[in-house]
């Protein structure tokens, strides 16, 4: 278990100001790195997301999304990225990970050595990274690891 790096991102949607990872200790974080051109990320990792939002609503659980571009950047705008998030009715925090210069691999996924598309971070309350998959994690794998990182946080 290592601290989870901040998150470095140049926009936001959803939201009604930036989100930090500092900000959000004494919450089990889940982070949703993907792509709106990636097939895994559209069929299974944003509507797992737009779920997990809605299924811990009222829990100490933050869903982001971190859209993190390092192939086809001229076909994923920001732009294209709020019409995308508006068409799929994406309620959940949504980041823009920032570039990095003269490099392909944007700031955020650099810094959690991502190998790609969907990648699904889950970070405890204490703001150390639990797990991190590349790929698709079952609904009922989810759930067990939400429900382990919750049973880790004191009761008020």
């Amino acid at each position: 278990m290592d601290d989870a790096p901040e998150l470095r991102v140049e926009r936001w949607f959803n939201t009604g100001g930036p989100l930090t990872l500092s900000a959000l200790r004494g919450n089990v974080v889940l982070i949703y790195a993907f792509q709106m051109r990636c097939y895994g990320c559209v069929e299974h990792a944003i509507p797992q997301a737009q779920r997990a939002y809605d299924s811990f609503r009222g829990h100490p659980i933050q869903v982001v999304g971190l859209h993190t571009v390092f192939e086809n950047h001229d076909l994923m705008s920001t732009d294209a990225l709020a019409a995308f998030i508006g068409d799929n009715d994406l309620r959940f925090p949504i980041g823009v990970d920032s570039p990095e210069p003269g490099s392909r691999i944007p700031r955020t996924m650099r810094a959690y050595d991502m190998q790609g598309t969907p990648t699904l971070i889950a970070i405890d309350a204490q703001g150390k990274r639990r797990r991190q998959r590349l790929g698709h994690m079952p609904d009922a794998e989810l759930e067990g690891l939400v429900n382990g990182l919750l049973k880790e946080i004191p009761a008020p």
